[in-house]
């Protein structure tokens, strides 16, 4: 239970159930560290809000400030590759920032997440709860910006593009899916940052590069007569990438006025539950590690 002096700093709530007692039962299946999320939805709750305001304290324009990245990145690439450079795909705007903000909250979120645990440390080696909620919180707070991009992204379809306006709602269930496929690899990051202090220095290093093999500025009709040179290497880069698809299908319901692939569809359903069910598996795995670790 949490109790006492450090609870109450911390602004969580009593925590009964599985760790009443200052003990936790364990879990019986992966799907139970997800129902913590409802279980303790008050601790998560305390949580999410020391996190927010934590990140926008002292801010004039709060949650505004988490807007203003994709859209300076807009900018510039607008700049580079609408002006310098000029892209032939139609809407690129569009195109660019719907790209934007999908991998946007996924960088912000694995990186706070892998940091998440270790920040909380004093207050998880004092205090019996369930710790996914912490990474979970950080997922949490990045999901705001995103559900505000994602919505302006729908604004905007509608109000430009009169073909999308009868599949862009699908961008809503299609952001949901990379949401848990986003909450699933957070929390893995988070648990082995834990155990091998590098991974958020890996990650760190790993997403300049990712971000470039990511299909975010370019699409295959920039390369023109390159995308069928390549088109084997295209291939992968669209396959093996895990935010590939589900960029792709989230765009398609936004930009392009038509259904997003159904393989993509498929690949961010397989993706989302994949990441959620090896996210769970990690984290019972180290559960009772974390505070010794930390």
């Amino acid at each position: 239970m949490l109790t006492g002096p450090e609870s109450n700093a911390a602004g969580l709530a009593p925590c009964e159930g599985r760790y009443s007692g200052g003990r936790a039962e364990p879990y019986t299946g992966p799907v139970g560290v997800y129902t913590d999320l409802i279980r303790y939805r008050e601790l998560f709750g305390n949580l999410f809000r020391r996190d927010f305001q934590a990140k926008y304290k002292g801010s004039l324009l709060g949650v505004a400030w988490s807007l203003l990245n994709p859209l300076i990145l807009l900018g510039v690439y607008l700049l580079v590759f609408g002006v310098i450079f000029p892209s032939k795909t139609p809407h690129y705007a569009l195109y660019v920032l719907s790209g934007l903000a999908c991998w946007t909250f996924f960088a912000t979120s694995l990186q706070s997440a892998a940091r998440s645990l270790i920040d909380s440390g004093e207050l998880i080696k004092k205090v019996r709860f369930p710790r996914q909620l912490v990474a979970f919180s950080m997922v949490w707070t990045q999901a705001i910006t995103f559900a505000v991009l994602v919505a302006v992204l729908i604004a905007l379809s509608l109000a430009f593009l009169p073909d999308a306006r009868t599949k862009v709602l699908l961008a809503i269930p299609l952001a949901a899916l990379f949401a848990a496929e986003v909450l699933g690899l957070a929390l893995v990051a988070g648990c082995l940052n834990v155990l091998f202090r590098d991974v958020e220095h890996v990650i760190a290093a790993a997403l300049l590069p990712w971000f470039f093999v990511t299909p975010i500025l370019w699409s295959a009709s920039t390369l023109g007569p390159r995308a069928a040179r390549h088109h084997e290497l295209l291939t992968v880069l669209h396959w093996v990438n895990p935010v590939a698809p589900p960029i792709f299908a989230v765009r398609d319901a936004i930009w392009s006025g038509r259904f997003p692939h159904v393989w993509d569809v498929v690949y961010l359903v397989v993706a989302a539950a994949v990441a959620l069910l090896l996210g769970a598996l990690v984290f019972r795995s180290v559960d009772d590690r974390i505070a010794l670790e930390l």
